[in-house]
């Protein structure tokens, strides 16, 4: 068979499968976008686990660890662009057919997260793998995990001077070097490759196709939101409207309980004593971070809202399962109770920012600059993400500013579909109708 209609076929069984299982929401993690309504995101609220995925293998016996000695610069020809550093991958041979039938190669390149966590999710790979006989190849993103440059995390992440290497168009020529390398390596010139990403790694895995389309035969970007960069705007039914979409669909009574809580929180903080009586109401070790803990904990559920758990359904539940004569906040709580489970305190001190949060805040404050809006008519107080502001934040962090339109300049935006028209082949878009970032990809 044609190795080229073959590899289309097998396209379009991946997705086919994938969308089975992202109807409802998405398994991969979501890109680490500010859960508290645009504001700078300085940790983490909540602690809960994800969902489980719905399969699961060993990466300790299917894959080997691989290390690259990486270009530090691609794009320069300073003396020190030449320093270089260990990028981590890892390969898994089991099912592939090798290169004397040009079998595929499956490349999931690594998005905001150490590469370790990729494996553990990403089962329908494996799964699939012994089907197309493919080899698969999972590629960790520069400044994670075992890919840091500089010898540590510490001297990597000292200023700008260092961290100033971290971003998309480096990560991508990184993947591209190890395809080739291990392409060459594996004699297997003519073996096609499918590269595949969720979330941010979803837009690396698009935008890779359109930059190195000798590299990449075809692209599978699972939720997306390459579309919120287009003029630094929230889209007008963004992700919160999403999230209050999912809470509503769940149950009528609950959505309307949430949009009402807020003021309430409102009212009761602004009285004498009232910070204590939330304290009390939510078991808060920090009563002033009440509103945000609240918000985390329902974009969580949504963007997690898998099943077998479904936890907006579980959110709901707890809700709406309390009397009808109690008062509004006594429901808030049993939310997030069932949610949570019975802790002893629920908003507690911001735990150290782990390495992902770290990254992440880095990479929101260079050239992924995407806006986060609440509207008028969702079940958040609203707000309007302010451009000026956060360019302010990010440069009192980091002495440097963001470049908030470079990404629709290299890229392209919504007009990027012209390149999908022209030349850009073999992309899919795949996105389930409740993942808050459909609306941006």
């Amino acid at each position: 068979m044609n190795p080229l209609i073959s590899l289309l076929q097998c396209l379009v069984l991946i997705i086919s499968l994938f969308i089975t299982i992202s109807v409802s929401a998405t398994l991969f993690n979501i890109p680490r976008l500010s859960p508290n309504a645009g504001a700078f995101v300085q940790g983490n609220y909540f602690a809960h686990d994800h969902p489980k995925p719905l399969s699961a293998f060993d990466p300790v016996t299917e894959f080997q660890t691989f290390y690259y000695n990486q270009t530090l610069d691609h794009f320069n020809f300073r003396p020190d662009s030449f320093n270089t550093f260990q990028q981590r991958y890892l390969i898994n041979f089991k099912h592939w057919g090798g290169s004397n039938i040009s079998a595929p190669i499956f490349a999931y390149l690594g998005e905001e997260e150490s590469i370790d966590v990729d494996l553990s999710i990403i089962g329908f790979l494996s799964e699939n793998a012994d089907q197309f006989q493919a080899l698969q190849i999972f590629i960790e993103h520069r400044y994670y995990g075992q890919s840091v440059p500089f010898r540590s995390r510490e001297e990597a992440f000292k200023n700008a001077s260092t961290i100033g290497y971290f971003n998309s168009a480096q990560a991508m020529a990184d993947y591209a070097e190890i395809l080739i390398h291990v392409k060459k390596q594996l004699r297997a010139e003519h073996s096609p490759v499918i590269v595949i990403g969720a979330s941010y790694g979803g837009m690396l895995a698009s935008w890779f196709r359109l930059k190195y389309p000798h590299v990449a035969l075809g692209a599978l970007a699972s939720s997306a939101p390459i579309l919120y960069f287009e003029d630094i705007i929230p889209p007008e039914k963004g992700y919160y409207s999403i999230v209050t979409k999912d809470f509503q669909e769940a149950s009528e009574t609950c959505y309307q309980t949430i949009k009402k809580s807020w003021s309430e929180i409102d009212d009761i903080a602004s009285k004498p004593e009232g910070l204590s009586f939330l304290s009390n109401k939510f078991r808060t070790c920090r009563s002033s971070e009440l509103k945000n803990y609240l918000d985390s904990l329902y974009c969580e559920a949504a963007q997690y809202n898998s099943p077998p758990s479904y936890p907006v359904t579980v959110v709901c539940g707890g809700i709406d399962g309390v009397s009808s004569g109690n008062d509004t906040l006594s429901k808030i709580f049993a939310g997030v109770v069932a949610y949570y489970g019975n802790r002893s305190c629920y908003v507690n001190e911001p735990r150290n920012l782990s390495e992902t949060d770290v990254g992440w805040r880095w990479q929101t404050c260079s050239d992924l600059v995407i806006p986060m809006g609440v509207s008028n008519d969702s079940m958040f107080p609203p707000y309007q993400f302010d451009l000026q502001e956060h360019i302010d934040s990010c440069k009192a962090l980091y002495g440097v500013p963001p470049r908030p339109h470079w990404a629709t300049t290299y890229f392209g935006g919504h007009d990027i579909k012209l390149a999908l028209y022209r030349f850009a082949s073999n992309i899919i878009f795949s996105n389930g109708l409740r993942d808050p970032y459909s609306s941006g990809g």
